[in-house]
Formats: C-alpha cells, sequence, structure tokens
C-alpha cells in the first residue's frame, strides 16, 4: 500500500503540545505528504500559513474531547477554525444529548455541516465508539449521515478504547458509500492502520504517521 500517506492525518493533540511539537508537525506534513494534519483550534492559523502550498487538508477538533459544549459555542469556534484556515472539521457529538434520546443531536451536526459547506469544508463527525453498542453506533452513524456528516470519525483517542476493526465494519455496512469513515484512536503500526483501510476505513487518525509510512517504504 505505497500510498497510505495519503489516508493518513497525522495527529498532535496532545496536552502538553508546543510551539516546537508544532514545527515538527509541519516538516512530517511537508517530507511525508499526509492526507491531512489534525492540530487544536489554536495552532490552525499557524499550520495553515505554513502549509498553503501543499496539498494537505487543515483538519481541527470542535467541541473537543467531551462534546459538552453548547451549539452556539461550537458554531462560533468553528467559524473561527474556518477563518483561521481549517479544511476539514472534527466535531466532537453530543454523547449525553444522544444516550438522552434528545433530537437536538441531528439538529446540531446539521448545523454544522451547513456552516463547513458554505466554506468549501468538510464536517466530520466524532461518535466516540468507545461509549456505544453496536445498534447507538449503526443509530448514530445514520444519524450523522442524514444531518450532512461527510464523515463519521471512531474516537477522540481520549477514551478508554479507540478504533476497533470491528467497529469499523459495522460503520461501513450501515453508512452509504459517500460518507467517509475516519479511524482514529490507538493505531500506531503499519498493520493497525492496513485493518482499519480493508475493513472500510478512508482516513486513519494517528500520531504515528511517520513510522506507519517508514515501515511501508522498507518493504
Amino acid at each position: 500500500m505505497e500510498n497510505i500517506n495519503r489516508f493518513i492525518e497525522q495527529t498532535n493533540l496532545k496536552p502538553t503540545l508546543t510551539y516546537q511539537d508544532i514545527e515538527i508537525l509541519i516538516k512530517e506534513a511537508k517530507v511525508y505528504q499526509f492526507g491531512g494534519v489534525c492540530v487544536p483550534p489554536f495552532w490552525v492559523k499557524k499550520v495553515s500559513r505554513d502549509l498553503k502550498e501543499e496539498d494537505i487538508q487543515i483538519v481541527t477538533v470542535i467541541g473537543f474531547p467531551l462534546g459538552y459544549t453548547t451549539t452556539e459555542a461550537k458554531m462560533e469556534e468553528a467559524r473561527q477554525a474556518l477563518n483561521d484556515g481549517a479544511t476539514e472539521l472534527d466535531l466532537v457529538v453530543n454523547i449525553s444529548a444522544f444516550k438522552s434520546g434528545m433530537p437536538w443531536v441531528k439538529i446540531e451536526i446539521a448545523k454544522l455541516a451547513t456552516l463547513a459547506h458554505e466554506q468549501q469544508a468538510l464536517l466530520k463527525v466524532i461518535i466516540e465508539t468507545a461509549y456505544l453498542n453496536d445498534e447507538e453506533i449503526k443509530m448514530l452513524s445514520l444519524l450523522c449521515q442524514e444531518a450532512g456528516a461527510d464523515f463519521v470519525k471512531t474516537s477522540t483517542g481520549f477514551a478508554g478504547q479507540g478504533a476497533k476493526v470491528e467497529n469499523i465494519r459495522l460503520m461501513r455496512e450501515t453508512l452509504s458509500s459517500n460518507v467517509g469513515i475516519k479511524a482514529s484512536g490507538g493505531i500506531k503500526n503499519l498493520q493497525q492502520a492496513k485493518d482499519m483501510i480493508e475493513a472500510g476505513a478512508d482516513r486513519i487518525g494517528t500520531s504515528s504517521g511517520v513510522e506507519i509510512v517508514k515501515a511501508v517504504r522498507s518493504k
């Protein structure tokens, strides 16, 4: 899988993230030509400026990591991220509202999808599969699709577990072919990445992108 770099979103959302970390991330993105880089909103403007000549998506998170902020706050956060140069938004779904059976979840996703699409950006919705059973994964994936999400994403990486192959398969069986799947959380090596892609993932969110690409090139 020689083009695996284009599946990868090299991610750095660690709490101790520094300017030097961002500089390394930018350098790695240029060298390895990842499909995207995912950074906190605070760093979007710099990363967007430094990668403006590259065919690399600028991804950031909205409502991270719990999704409990109000829709209004998420909308404002998204507007700022888009103004700063983000081309893809990873929205953390409001699990509390979903578990409570509230219709607001779909409305919120639709509002964020509309905002993103008006700026020619994509919306990926993080459903946090660690907190869902199979039926809930199916329900929430379909809800994201119906609300206009471009991708459904497994995890923030902050829950007890990240992406699982069986969850990717279930999501792929549930979603239409025009909705992508981003596997994220705990993907550390080439075999894990390949397993996720073979199960139906279109993107791999990982902090180990360099190691994964090197493993492909060494074969």
